[in-house]
């Protein structure tokens, strides 16, 4: 195995690891949803992911994500909101005002 062998299967693994950290983290976000939704009374309709990119926050190199959810209130109408992750940190979970 030559050096250049050895670096290819390194970014390949490198990049795999990093396909399945950002799976992991969509996968818990899901979960804080879910249960975000379930604890204020509200029907999560649906999660999309609206931007990821790597970044240094807090010291350490991981990903900023940011994701639209959809939920609603009384099972009429929908909203729209966002919450924003680095790494399966939670820094913030914004909801438009709703109806009750």
């Amino acid at each position: 195995m030559t050096l250049l062998e050895l670096v290819i299967w390194l970014i390949i693994g490198f990049t795999g690891y990093q396909f399945w950290r950002i799976r992991g983290i969509s996968e818990r976000t899901n979960v804080y949803l879910k249960q975000y939704c379930n604890s204020n009374n509200l029907q999560l309709l649906s999660v999309a992911r609206a931007k990821t990119r790597f970044t240094f926050k807090y010291g350490k190199p991981d990903w900023h994500s940011k994701f639209n959810f959809e939920f609603s209130s009384n099972g009429e109408d929908r909203y729209t909101g966002q919450v924003e992750l680095v790494g399966i940190r939670v820094l913030r979970t914004e909801v438009p005002p709703h109806r009750v």
